[in-house]
């Protein structure tokens, strides 16, 4: 099923293609495209789920998420269905994977889960293995190991490819890489923040930390088990968020700020984040410096979300098609001038934060 947005946006009409391409090379596939209409998603897995041995859901992972939510508060049973996931355009963390894991009765997240790894510009470029996702878990549990790795604290998306398809290279851990596509590319930038690592040292590196994945329970069948080298990705290192998939980016809300009735008692400067409640769902908060002598009202507050959604919607199509609309309306939070946390004075500014 796929449950990328369907059109003119990659995703959707890609995995589309891919999934046909393999049902007409004779692999047992029946492909439906509900896109990422909700209701009808839901309506299929309930008349037709039963009848297969697995369902696979492709979308991205906060939607696929609210989507699994959604069943559950209408009494979907997922568990009857043998769920399998494919994400793209979000890193996740291991507590949201096990998260989902456990609302779909997934009982080996390695083989019941994949991560793509792709752009617009050449398709997929890599993908989550059982034997990455194993990695992968070990590191989320042991942060001392993932940041001797990654060289940081936070968990990068950890994938496998095969270089004679996909060939990587890292400058700076900024990755670039070349593929025979339409338009061959040589050595293309698409500002993504990570590294690669070959198959033989990440095996070295995780026997000095007392791992073997290969041997580890979740990858007890040995499916999946390829000699291929690593690619992690931390996600772009220009200044947007990714929410449900959509490149968000800080002009658009600039716009929003910039509207009359608002200009008056901001000072243009924000923080644009994505964050999560402690269901792992996930939401788009802007925090706004007011002008200096001015205070926050609710008002204030409603012109505010009213003027940065209306303008997200009309410039970003991503946003607008990409993103449910119960999660459109961002977080507004109105600081005062000069706030430290946020807007700390003679300090160069920046306006999104992970």
């Amino acid at each position: 099923m796929i449950c990328f947005t369907l059109g003119t946006w990659v995703g959707g009409m890609f995995t589309s293609n891919c999934c046909r391409y393999l049902a007409s090379k004779g692999y047992p596939i029946t492909l439906i495209t509900p896109g990422n209409n909700k209701d009808e998603i839901l309506r299929v897995v309930a008349e037709l789920g039963t009848g297969f041995e697995q369902v696979v859901l492709l979308g991205y992972p906060p939607f696929l998420k609210d989507v699994i939510d959604t069943g559950i508060s209408r009494g979907v049973e997922w568990k009857t269905y043998n769920i399998k996931l494919v994400t793209a355009g979000e890193v996740f963390s291991e507590e949201w994977r096990n998260l989902v894991a456990e609302r779909i009765g997934s009982e080996n997240p390695c083989y019941d889960f994949a991560s793509l790894y792709g752009t617009a510009d050449a398709g997929v470029l890599a993908n989550e293995t059982p034997l990455s996702v194993s990695i992968r878990r070990f590191l989320a549990e042991n942060p001392e190991a993932a940041k001797a790795l990654f060289g940081e604290s936070r968990l990068p998306t950890l994938l496998q490819y095969d270089p004679l398809s996909r060939f990587f290279e890292v400058e700076d851990k900024t990755l670039f890489f070349s593929g025979n596509n339409g338009i061959p590319l040589l050595r293309y930038n698409i500002l993504d923040n990570g590294g690669i690592i070959t198959y033989d040292a990440m095996l070295e590196f995780l026997a000095e930390w007392g791992f073997n994945p290969i041997v580890r329970d979740d990858t007890a069948d040995k499916r999946g088990m390829r000699n291929l080298p690593f690619v992690y990705v931390f996600g772009r290192s220009n200044f947007t968020v990714s929410y449900f998939g959509a490149n968000i980016y800080p002009e658009n809300v600039t716009v929003g700020l910039e509207q009359p009735g608002i200009r008056e008692w901001v000072t243009g400067k924000f923080v644009l984040q994505v964050i999560e409640d402690t269901d792992k769902n996930k939401f788009l908060k802007v925090t706004v410096e007011l002008a200096p002598g001015v205070e926050e009202t609710e008002e204030k507050l409603e012109l505010a979300t009213n003027s940065i959604l209306t303008q997200l919607k009309r410039l970003n199509s991503e946003f607008a098609n990409y993103v449910p609309i119960e999660y459109q309306t961002p977080q507004i939070t109105l600081k005062l001038h000069g706030d430290g946390e946020y807007f700390p004075i003679g300090v160069k500014h920046r306006y999104t934060r992970k």
